[in-house]
């Protein structure tokens, strides 16, 4: 169903990064949009583990299948496929974004390989960061505006979540709670063929009814108990995902042969 995003130079989204300074982008700005064609064709957006409670009400939250899991949004059910957006990119459904969508075209990363120092950078291919007639200034007299500090917060944000995520899935992993997922959904016009979904992660609830009470308590108190039930709870919006795909015409059509997608 889905994976991680694919191990590569960059990550998903980005297709080229430049680090943001006051000599090089002095009179430089940013601009929004209301179309993102990079969320197009995407299915599956990396999730914080603080975001579960607001997008377990939209989409399904799963984990990759990788050795690491990470938690994904799943905009749809089959590669290339997100229900929210039309082909530009604009969004035509009530959705939660990811912060990591969110957060583009900008990131912070490291500039040397032996450093720890993370860097605002961002994509230049993005069309969001340029020299611009409009929008948001990046740099008045050689100092970063508000613009320029709330994205470095916004990313600093992110960064601490990501980690408090990784810790999420660790005590998971330690407790042995993240097994292989499979669905199996059929269509109204082909209900002796169900389309069966593979290749991710969810929480075994049998082993999460086993779990000890003092370590259901601890995660109650730390809030990670409620975190996991909201991933829980998002699975049954896998049949509307579905059902949306089959309402848009993105498939899966009757014609095509039933394949699990990783």
């Amino acid at each position: 169903m889905a994976s991680a995003p694919p191990a590569a130079n960059l990550p998903l989204f980005y297709k080229d990064l430049m680090p943001l300074n006051s000599r090089d982008h002095a009179s430089w700005k940013s601009r929004s949009t209301d179309k993102a064609p990079w969320l197009a064709n995407i299915h599956a957006i990396p999730l914080t583990a603080e975001e579960f409670p607001n997008a377990q009400r939209f989409t399904p939250i799963i984990f990759s299948a990788d050795e690491i899991p990470v938690p994904l949004a799943l905009m749809g059910l089959n590669e290339g496929v997100n229900v929210f957006t039309d082909e530009s990119g604009q969004l035509t459904g009530n959705i939660y974004v990811p912060a990591y969508a969110r957060r583009y075209p900008f990131m912070l990363a490291k500039l040397a390989q032996d450093s720890e120092e993370l860097s605002l950078c961002f994509d230049p291919t993005a069309g969001l960061v340029g020299e611009f007639d409009e929008g948001s200034t990046l740099f008045a007299d050689g100092q970063p505006t508000e613009a320029t500090t709330a994205a470095l917060e916004f990313c600093k944000n992110f960064e601490e979540a990501g980690m408090r995520t990784q810790a999420l899935v660790e005590e998971l992993n330690k407790h042995e709670l993240l097994i292989d997922g499979e669905f199996s959904i059929q269509r109204p016009d082909q209900a002796d063929q169900p389309f069966v979904y593979r290749g991710f992660k969810m929480v075994d609830q049998e082993k999460l009814r086993e779990m000890r009470g003092d370590v259901l308590r601890t995660w109650t108190q730390s809030g990670l108990l409620a975190i996991v039930f909201a991933h829980l709870f998002s699975l049954d919006l896998i049949r509307e995902i579905f059902a949306l795909q089959v309402q848009q015409g993105k498939g899966p059509i009757p014609a095509e042969p039933v394949a699990a997608e990783s």
